[in-house]
């Protein structure tokens, strides 16, 4: 089984890449909708977080496609 290793430039794929924000604001709608039905407030139909976060998830996968200038090339991607 080949070791896990971190990805040389992963500061910057953590602060700066779309994808990540994404899934990291994906997993905060995922914990919002677990809340929501522990606590069941008025007014907020089941199921609408999980919606956003489905979205927001989708979201995360287009973004991991698409070219961040900021981001391409080096050793770990292609010289864009």
């Amino acid at each position: 089984m080949k070791k896990l290793e971190l990805i040389e430039d992963w500061r910057a794929v953590l602060t700066r890449a779309w994808s990540m924000k994404f899934s990291i604001l994906a997993a905060i709608l995922g914990g919002l909708e677990v809340g929501v039905q522990l606590v069941q407030p008025a007014g907020i139909p089941n199921g609408v977080f999980a919606g956003i976060a489905s979205a927001v998830s989708l979201s995360a996968a287009v973004a991991r496609l698409v070219a961040q200038r900021e981001l391409s090339g080096g050793a770990n991607g292609n010289n864009a």
